[in-house]
């Protein structure tokens, strides 16, 4: 299926809805079982990029769960992402001291603005990056679908409208990795158009039900990030919902491209 909604920022509605995220994170005990029966890991290196203003701290759970199912997690380790022009002096020499580490290419995963950074670091140097996933990233179409772009802007000093054209539309453009785009359409925080792929053989959009604030402590997410992860190095084979995660998770849609009908 392709999707053909205009990006927009989500409603009011949506971001009351942001209130559920501690009720997310308190099922996680319960899910534990269930979650510890996802594919096991094969040790190797990931690294975690948290999201715009949130430190390490923020993805503690991810990455201790990821540790119990067998691979070799790395904090972020830096102050907070902010501007695009440090991906290249913060994010991707990051990246390279990780990958020094491993002896091989790293997986990376992002959440929100952090999957943002990761898709560009695989992109500058993807002879080092095995594998990326988006948890809630607004890389595609207007990065003004969201609420938070106003803070971005007055953070950073950087204005959205001064992106160069080619930029905007580098973003958009699929990965040569296997890249899997998690999120869901009741996020609160962004336009969940934004936040799914063009279609590309190596490229998936997985929608969980969730906040934005919540997807990192949302046992689907967790599940299906361990599933992802435990693919063979250059394997790419489409999630397919199985057991519980048949009633929480779904494939789907990708991004209309500029041609298309």
């Amino acid at each position: 299926m392709t999707a053909d909604r205009p990006d927009r920022s989500p409603g009011l509605l949506y971001l009351l809805g942001e209130a559920r995220a501690p009720l997310e994170a308190a099922a996680l005990l319960p899910a534990l079982p269930s979650l510890m029966s996802a594919p096991k890991g094969d040790g190797h290196h990931v690294v975690m990029i948290p999201p715009f203003g949130a430190g390490d701290a923020f993805t503690t759970v991810l990455r201790a769960y990821l540790g119990r199912m067998g691979y070799t997690v790395h904090k972020w380790g830096r102050s907070e992402i902010l501007a695009f022009h440090r991906m290249h002096t913060i994010a991707v020499p990051r990246m390279r001291e990780v990958v020094e580490e491993a002896g091989g290419p790293v997986s990376l995963i992002g959440h929100s603005l952090g999957g943002i950074y990761a898709r560009e670091v695989a992109r500058v140097d993807p002879d080092n990056v095995r594998r990326v996933i988006t948890v809630g990233s607004p890389f595609a179409g207007d990065l003004k679908s969201n609420i938070v772009w106003p803070v971005y802007e007055s953070v950073t000093g950087t204005r959205i409208a001064s992106i160069p054209d080619d930029v905007m539309e580098r973003l958009n453009e699929p990965l040569p990795m296997p890249t899997s785009a998690i999120y869901s359409r009741t996020d609160g925080v962004v336009s969940w158009f934004a936040c799914i792929d063009k279609e590309a053989p190596m490229a998936e959009n997985i929608s969980v039900p969730g906040s934005h604030v919540g997807l990192l402590h949302n046992p689907a997410v967790l599940y299906v990030i361990a599933d992802r992860l435990a693919q063979a190095d250059g394997v790419h084979e489409p999630f397919a919902p199985e057991n519980w995660t048949r009633h929480v998770a779904s494939t789907g849609p990708w991004r209309r491209t500029k041609d298309a009908p």
